[in-house]
């Protein structure tokens, strides 16, 4: 059998479809199905059904799948193997550092980021640590094909994504405003009545914190005039250091914000919560880096017990 040929129907299942499969593997639609028919050929089993215009596993689809799991998860176990340092080999004393994986999604705040991420550069041991951000969905399908060994994102994976990943909460934070000294200065009334036709930076629609804002803002009866929408947290505090809006960010963060945006706190709000989590491949954390991340997490940085 032509593991290649598996691999390509294992992520089509886990994509959902031969168009998300093929940006993911970074090839044509008609390549991958040209490919999983020769493993359909091979063996005597149909994996695919077409259901309307969605592609959706047989019964031997899923028998199949069930296997892919495994290989591919006991392929992901030998790779971190091989990564691990050796010692007494001869001629050396030591191994190559060994590599942590670490993907980040683009909604979570840099700052927090960074004070999640610190603990597992300070390991007896060290790491040589690879950082990717981007978008939850395409860090879940690294994640599934063993890419990365680690997720930092302020959402926790549900069903909706068909990967095989454990969520381990780190922590909570209440937002904080901010806003440009000059901007602060023309604001009129006490928090929170002075954001009602202020100028407003908001995250975007599928940021985790935005219906908790909007239902805010709805609660509190203020019309803030929306003047820009920021998928890109990071984007959005630019533009609020230059003026443009008032914006939200974790208060855990409260002071880096404050000084690398060279922008004033004018309130808190502890109705709206960030949840952070770390997604893993493992059920049971073992990884020493992700353990130093979840154990500073939970104690310091947020200073709480999470279950």
């Amino acid at each position: 059998m032509n593991f290649k040929h598996l691999h390509y129907f294992w992520v089509t299942a886990k994509a959902g479809g031969v168009v998300r499969a093929g940006e993911q593997l970074h090839t044509t639609p008609q390549t991958l199905s040209a490919q999983i028919k020769l493993l359909e050929e091979r063996l005597g089993r149909r994996l695919f059904r077409k259901s309307g215009r969605k592609l959706e596993l047989t019964d031997d689809g899923r028998v199949a799948l069930r296997y892919a799991d495994e290989i591919f998860e006991l392929g992901g176990e030998l790779e971190a193997a091989m990564r691990e340092p050796r010692s007494g080999a001869a001629g050396s004393t030591s191994g190559p550092m060994r590599e942590f994986r670490v993907g980040v999604e683009d909604s979570v705040a840099k700052p927090v980021a960074y004070r999640l991420l610190e603990p597992a550069l300070a390991l007896d041991e060290p790491v040589r640590m690879i950082c990717t951000e981007g978008q939850f969905p395409d860090l879940m399908a690294q994640l599934a094909l063993h890419r990365m060994d680690l997720v930092i994102a302020d959402e926790p994976l549900t069903s909706r994504l068909s990967v095989k990943a454990f969520n381990h909460k780190l922590g909570s934070s209440p937002l904080s405003f901010f806003a440009a000294p000059a901007l602060a200065a023309k604001l009129k009334g006490p928090f929170p009545k002075c954001l009602d036709g202020a100028p407003m930076l908001v995250p975007g629609g599928t940021s985790s914190v935005r219906p908790q804002f909007d239902a805010w803002l709805a609660q509190q009866g203020l019309h803030p005039r929306g003047v820009g929408e920021f998928a890109d947290g990071a984007l959005m505090k630019a533009f609020g250091r230059q003026g443009g809006g008032v914006f939200i960010s974790p208060s855990v963060v409260e002071s880096e914000t404050a000084e690398q945006y060279g922008v004033r706190v004018i309130g808190r709000s502890d109705a709206m919560v960030e949840d952070f989590y770390a997604i893993s491949i493992e059920r049971r954390i073992t990884h020493p880096a992700v353990v130093a991340i979840t154990q500073a997490a939970r104690g310091a940085l947020f200073n709480a017990s999470v279950v």
